[in-house]
């Protein structure tokens, strides 16, 4: 028995190790991001690397859009979340644009977060879904999630090409009257041209086209050979990057700097003497004569009440009917009567203290002198009654 426990301890160890390697070990979640920083299969490191090794001249672009390098000739945004592209960016892309410059925008199929102010300017809304097409792809190649699409017109830089491989998801619509579609499948569209000045604007639906897992299938990366061509190509990786949190205030700072200053002087006022200490007095509780004392003392100052009289009589007529079970409701001579059959106290007795009660509660004045005689009266009656003296005492 012993040995069993002895394995069964270590097998739960030797489990629990098991289990913490694994999850030590565990791969992160691929990231979703179409950046040129990510080597997953919806980045598209593998495009830059391409393009950067095969001698094109390209860059990544880390600031806002309003201001971007001398000599740029073609601006990638690609789908981006994390930060929104503001109508100043929207103007100065437009100024690139018209004077010659191209703008490729990879629009996301996601409605939320978006990018209200590009989506404005070019009047992009979702389109109908990319029917399945597995036309073009070589022998042995698998792309499950994707689908074939033809070009249309192929103009600008999609001359000279036949098939793109993209996403089976939702096209892209642009409102403008000028703008062309190039590639799509049926009524659904991925990819619009539009004249802008002297230059153009490529829109696509997703980042089907950059992505690292779609890259080499059919005409893709020919499309971007011919954009690199053209010259400098700059990927935007601003947008990509969450906006950092605002400073704190100059007032956050100033109350920090309050509530120091308070918690120093509280410090330095309960921590510092001021003098020598003194010695501790002692301290000397009163004798139980004292409160004696004190209370004899309040006696004498307070005055009588003349509702003790009524809390007498009404207390003793209470005890007469639950000790004797002489009522309430009788009659103080009938009570009389019955208190002396019962206990032996004479009637004239009770109904003498009655009497002498009720002198004191028609006197102007109750002196403690008076409600004591009636009070020691009614106190040797009411011993008669519950047994604590003999009815001589009466």
């Amino acid at each position: 028995m012993k040995n069993l426990r002895t394995f069964l301890f270590f097998g739960v160890l030797i489990a629990i190790a098991a289990a913490l390697g694994l999850a030590a070990h565990e791969a992160p979640p691929e990231s979703t991001i179409p950046s040129v920083d990510n080597p997953g299969p919806l980045g598209l490191r593998a495009l830059y690397l391409y393009m950067e090794e095969g001698g094109a001249s390209v860059g990544v672009h880390r600031e806002s859009l309003e201001a971007l390098p001398s000599g740029t000739r073609t601006v990638v945004i690609a789908a981006p979340h994390a930060r929104a592209v503001s109508s100043e960016e929207v103007d100065a892309l437009e100024r690139f644009v018209r004077a010659g410059g191209t703008l490729v925008f990879l629009s996301s199929r996601e409605k939320e977060p978006g990018q209200p102010a590009l989506e404005d300017w070019l009047k992009l809304e979702q389109g109908p879904w990319v029917p399945a097409d597995g036309f073009g792809l070589p022998q042995g190649e698998q792309d499950l999630g994707g689908s074939t699409v033809g070009f249309w017109l192929p103009a600008g830089a999609a001359r000279g090409l036949g098939r793109l491989r993209v996403s089976r998801d939702r096209g892209v619509i642009v409102g403008l009257p000028e703008a062309v579609p190039l590639a799509g499948l049926g009524s659904s569209v991925t990819l619009w041209r539009l004249g802008m000045g002297q230059g153009e604007v490529y829109v696509a639906a997703g980042a089907d086209l950059a992505e690292n897992r779609r890259l080499e299938l059919l005409d893709n990366l020919r499309f971007w050979d011919a954009l690199a061509a053209r010259g400098l190509m700059l990927f935007d990786e601003f947008h990509h990057a969450a906006a950092p949190p605002p400073p704190l205030s100059r007032g956050l700072w100033v109350f920090a700097l309050q509530c120091l200053a308070v918690g120093g002087l509280y410090v330095v006022a309960r921590g510092t003497r001021f003098g020598a200490p003194r010695p501790q007095l002692p301290e000397r509780h009163r004798s139980s004569l004292e409160y004696v004392q004190s209370m004899g003392w309040l006696a004498r100052r307070a005055k009588v009440e003349r509702e003790l009289l009524t809390e007498l009589a009404r207390h003793l007529r209470q005890l007469m009917q639950d000790r004797l079970g002489i009522p309430l409701v009788l009659s103080e001579e009938e009570a009389a009567r019955l208190l002396e059959q019962r206990c032996g106290i004479p009637a004239a007795h009770y109904l003498e203290a009655r009497t002498e009660l009720m002198r004191a509660l028609d006197a102007p004045t109750l002196s403690p002198k008076d409600y004591a005689r009636v009070a020691a009266r009614y106190a040797r009656l009411e011993a008669v009654i519950i047994g604590r003296a003999s009815a001589d005492t009466a």
